[in-house]
C-alpha cells in the first residue's frame, strides 16, 4: 500500500463518524480535503474506502483548489446540480398543458384555473407519451403555470328575461303602494327541514368542561319523532318574523294555513283596519305560481277574512294573482 492510500486507509473510519453528519457541500469539501492531504491517488483511494462517488471526490478537490467553492447559504454552485425536467425536455410543459385542456373549467381571462384529472393521471399519461414525470413534478409545474384546486363557483345565471327588470319594479311598486295605504305586506318562504330527536347540530354551545351534549352518533330518520318543516312569514311594515313550524308534509295546505295563523295570531291585531294584504313569494314548491291548491287556499282564506289578497311570485316565474271572496282572478306580469 502506497502512502496515498495509507493516509487514506487510516482516514476512513473518521470519516464515517463525520459525513453522515454533514451537508452535501461540506461532505465534498472533507472528500476533497482528505484527496488532496493524500496527494497524488488520492481520489481514487478516498472514494473507496469511503464508498463515495470518484466524481464527488474530485469535485471537492477541485473546488479547494479553485477556490469557487459554493457560496454562503449554498449547497452547490449556482448552475449546479440536476437540471429541471422542464429543461432538460422542451416538450413536458406543452405535453401536459394539452392533457389538461379538454378538463380545464374557469374563466378562461382569469389568472386561476383549475383541473378535473389528478396529478397521479396526469403523471401517467405523460409517462406514456414518453415524458417521465412524477406527480410531484405535475402539481410543481401546474401551480408554475397557474393553476390550482378550486370548488365550483355557483355564479353563472340563465337567460335574462327582457321584462324581468319590469317584474321586479311591478312587485315593488305594489308593495309600495300597500305599505302607503297602511295595509300589510308579507312574504313567505318554507325553510329548511330538520329532523326532531337527538341530532347532531352545527355551532357549539357553552357547557361544563368535559361534559358535551350527547346525541346520536348517526342521523338515521326517526319515522316517530319525524321532522320539523318551518315555515316564514315575514312582515315588511312592521320589520317582523312569524316561523309555524310544521310535522308532516311540505304541501300548499300547510303553506296556507301558516299564512292564516300568522293573521290570526299577529296579523289582525297590528293591521285593524286593514282590506287587503299582498303575499310575495318564490314561484316553486308549496307556494309555486302553478300550485293550485295554494290558489284555492289563498282564495278560502280571503273568503274567511274578507281581506283583497294579491299574490306576487317573484322571476322567472312571477305572476300576480287577486283574491277577492270567492272571486279569483290571475294575471299574468
Amino acid at each position: 500500500m502506497g502512502a496515498n492510500a495509507e493516509l487514506a486507509g487510516l482516514m476512513g473510519p473518521q470519516l464515517e463518524l463525520l459525513l453522515p453528519v454533514l451537508d452535501e457541500k461540506a461532505r465534498r469539501l472533507v472528500l476533497g480535503a482528505v484527496a488532496r492531504a493524500a496527494g497524488e491517488g488520492g481520489t481514487g483511494a478516498v472514494a473507496k474506502v469511503t464508498g463515495a462517488s470518484w466524481q464527488t471526490v474530485a469535485d471537492g478537490a477541485a473546488e479547494l483548489a479553485s477556490g469557487l467553492a459554493a457560496p454562503q447559504g449554498r449547497v452547490r454552485r449556482p448552475g449546479g446540480g440536476r437540471k429541471k425536467l422542464a429543461e432538460t425536455d422542451p416538450g413536458l410543459v406543452p405535453a401536459l398543458l394539452a392533457l389538461v385542456e379538454d378538463s380545464t373549467r374557469g374563466d378562461p381571462e382569469s389568472p386561476l384555473t383549475w383541473t378535473t384529472k389528478s396529478v397521479q393521471k396526469l403523471s401517467d399519461a405523460l409517462t406514456a407519451q414518453g415524458h417521465p414525470c412524477s406527480p410531484q413534478t405535475c402539481w410543481r409545474l401546474l401551480h408554475g403555470e397557474g393553476f390550482s384546486t378550486q370548488s365550483n363557483a355557483r355564479v353563472l345565471e340563465g337567460r335574462r328575461h327582457p321584462d324581468r327588470d319590469a317584474q321586479f319594479r311591478y312587485i315593488a311598486a305594489q308593495a309600495s303602494e300597500h305599505l302607503a295605504a297602511g295595509q300589510p305586506v308579507i312574504s313567505v318562504d318554507a325553510k329548511k327541514k330538520e329532523q326532531v330527536g337527538e341530532y347532531a347540530q352545527a355551532g357549539r354551545e357553552w357547557r361544563r368542561k368535559g361534559d358535551p351534549l350527547r346525541v346520536r352518533d348517526h342521523d338515521f330518520a326517526d319515522r316517530q319523532a319525524g321532522t320539523a318543516i318551518p315555515y316564514g312569514v315575514y312582515d315588511v311594515g312592521a320589520n317582523t318574523g312569524f316561523v309555524n313550524v310544521g310535522t308532516d308534509h311540505n304541501t300548499a295546505a300547510f303553506a296556507t294555513e301558516s299564512v292564516r295563523r300568522w293573521w290570526q295570531l299577529a296579523g289582525r291585531d297590528a293591521y285593524p283596519q286593514a282590506t287587503r294584504l299582498l303575499v310575495t313569494c318564490d314561484a316553486g314548491g308549496n307556494n309555486g305560481h302553478s300550485n293550485r291548491a295554494w290558489k284555492a287556499g289563498m282564495a278560502q282564506l280571503a273568503q274567511e277574512t274578507g281581506l283583497q289578497i294579491t299574490c306576487c311570485h317573484f322571476p322567472p316565474g312571477t305572476q300576480c294573482r287577486c283574491l277577492r271572496g270567492r272571486n279569483f282572478r290571475s294575471v299574468n306580469r
